[in-house]
């Protein structure tokens, strides 16, 4: 059986990638990015940062 995460940490996003521990932080103090509290853990939903990610400006026309 396989499992599927639902939410990442701060640490796990910024090791897979493409956004940086530090952006990950700057995104969610301008209110960009959805973090949310569990304990001392700060956790994103994999749809937040799926949503985040789509919002990033697009390159080119």
């Amino acid at each position: 059986m396989m499992i599927h995460k639902f939410g990442y940490t701060i640490n796990e996003l910024a090791k897979i990638g493409p956004v940086k521990r530090s952006k990950l932080y700057e995104a969610i103090r301008a209110g960009e990015l959805i973090a949310r509290k569990h304990g001392r853990s700060t956790l994103i939903l994999k749809a937040d940062y799926e949503k985040f990610l789509e919002r990033l400006p697009k390159l080119g026309k």
